[in-house]
């Protein structure tokens, strides 16, 4: 939610559109100065990958004002850091209002102002999309950004194995 740099609302329905927890790991990709962020199966990153590598959290839908629809990270570990667990109450409060998250570190504080929109009806309600959120993970990480067997390019990028020619 904090990379949003706007007002922000988090789909109200968390039994459909928000996750449990998932695994995801930050892959360098040739001609990319960022890394790219994997969905990946859990055993596998267990299984090849240390912990310091591995990320967990939740997506949940979210959108910007007029429908610019995105998939928001939710904090579910390290919740002692004042950083995840302002941005996991921004999220909580993302449900029933506009909000946006302000860094604190120009401050000197570790964590996020969570902000709300000054009018209730500053923007439109979301116009959600009807797709399951299963099939909107499966759009936003397609098959290449998706880690699910111990072959798979990126993985091996990770571990630094040889990946064959195509």
């Amino acid at each position: 939610m904090p990379d949003a740099r706007d007002f922000v609302r988090l789909h109200a329905h968390e039994a459909e559109y928000w996750s449990g927890e998932l695994c995801f790991v930050d892959v360098p990709i040739i001609g990319q100065r960022k890394n790219t962020l994997h969905l990946i199966d859990e055993d596998i990153a267990r299984a090849h990958l240390p912990g310091g590598k591995i990320q967990r959290f939740r997506l949940a839908l979210a959108s910007k004002p007029f429908d610019v629809f995105f998939l928001a990270h939710v904090p579910t570990t390290s919740l002692d850091n004042a950083w995840n667990l302002s941005a996991l109450r921004g999220c909580e409060q993302a449900r029933t209002r506009w909000v946006q998250l302000i860094s604190r570190k120009a401050e000197g504080v570790e964590g996020y102002r969570i902000e709300n929109a000054r009018d209730a009806d500053a923007f439109p309600e979301p116009r959600w999309p009807a797709q399951p959120l299963r099939e909107l993970i499966v759009m936003a990480f397609s098959p290449d950004r998706m880690i699910d067997r111990a072959d798979h390019p990126a993985l091996l990028r990770l571990i630094g194995a040889k990946q064959p020619l195509a």
